[in-house]
């Protein structure tokens, strides 16, 4: 369970990390924009939203196409989630685009301070938040209700057709961005402008054509975070705050700014949350609900220790 969280966070890390390095400032509305992916490709696919005595579905949903709920072999969902997820990517990505335009460019423009960024982005996160709780309510949400049982793999692990699902199209995007960041010509000026800004800008490089692709990455990395994290939990507009900490710290702990760190980082961290359940300190167990606690204590360690991270460069 905890390699198949872990590439949840990693896809989020990799999104905020990629932020990171062509912003320069931390974007602490990842998690609840990455909720919103969630709740857009829940949207897509069913048409609901809360009403004042009960739910509303509107019509054209995409589970209203033939066989778009019928599974997919083993999986727990049809192609018509799919089709919403990619819906979520697009709107997300679009989402993220015009938030810089209204946002975030006004304060490039009058070089703001990073503390003046950061608030812009919790506020950001407290909008998405009521968003998320004013169309479709405080209540959890799931995609597919139910319980489906679990494949036995060798050395005893045991995982559904959903955590397979996750873990593989975690990769596979983990590998096309790479191929992106250093196969592409996208890629290489996204490294230039992480590198120095003014020169990849006096080199001749639309700085400003690569924000918004960044910008659309991040969006699209987003929502394919929060549909995948909704496959293994719920819909949740709080849990966007509950994963923003152990994102961060993955992607500290991999080192902030650098891709592959935040997929190493991330994985840790995840794996660390879950091997915690069960722990005796101070002879009681620990219960699931102190796992937060633990990426908070990875980042604390890791800030104190080696601030650039494990695969930070020195400065």
């Amino acid at each position: 369970m905890g390699l198949v969280v872990g590439s949840v966070y990693a896809l989020a890390a990799l999104g905020l990390t990629l932020l990171y390095g062509v912003l320069r400032f931390a974007h602490f509305a990842h998690g609840d924009l990455m909720m919103l992916g969630g709740y857009l490709a829940y949207f897509a696919l069913t048409g609901i939203v809360v009403g004042a005595r009960r739910d509303t579905q509107l019509p054209a949903a995409l589970d209203s196409l033939p066989g778009a709920t019928s599974r997919l072999g083993d999986l727990t969902f049809g192609y018509g989630l799919v089709l919403a997820a990619l819906v979520s990517c697009a709107v997300l990505a679009l989402l993220c685009i015009g938030l810089d335009r209204a946002i975030y460019r006004p304060l490039r423009q009058r070089r703001a301070g990073i503390v003046i960024f950061a608030v812009a982005s919790l506020g950001v996160a407290i909008a998405a938040r009521s968003l998320m709780l004013l169309v479709w309510g405080p209540n959890p949400r799931l995609y597919v209700e139910g319980v489906f049982p679990a494949h036995r793999f060798p050395f005893g692990v045991q995982l559904k057709s959903d955590q397979v699902f996750t873990l593989a199209v975690a990769v596979a995007l983990a590998g096309l961005v790479y191929l992106l960041l250093f196969r592409t010509r996208l890629g290489k000026a996204m490294r230039a402008m992480a590198d120095n800004p003014d020169l990849a800008r006096v080199s001749g490089i639309a700085t400003e054509g690569v924000v918004i692709r960044t910008w659309a990455l991040g969006g699209a990395l987003m929502a394919v975070a929060g549909v995948l994290l909704a496959l293994q939990a719920q819909l949740n507009p709080q849990l966007g705050f509950v994963v923003l900490l152990p994102v961060f710290a993955g992607a500290i702990l991999g080192g902030i700014g650098n891709p592959l760190g935040a997929l190493l980082g991330a994985l840790v961290v995840a794996v660390a949350q879950e091997a915690s359940v069960g722990w005796e300190l101070f002879g009681r167990q620990l219960d699931p609900t102190y796992k937060p606690g633990v990426a908070f204590v990875i980042l604390i360690v890791m800030l104190l220790l080696r601030p650039r991270g494990l695969l930070g460069a020195k400065t």
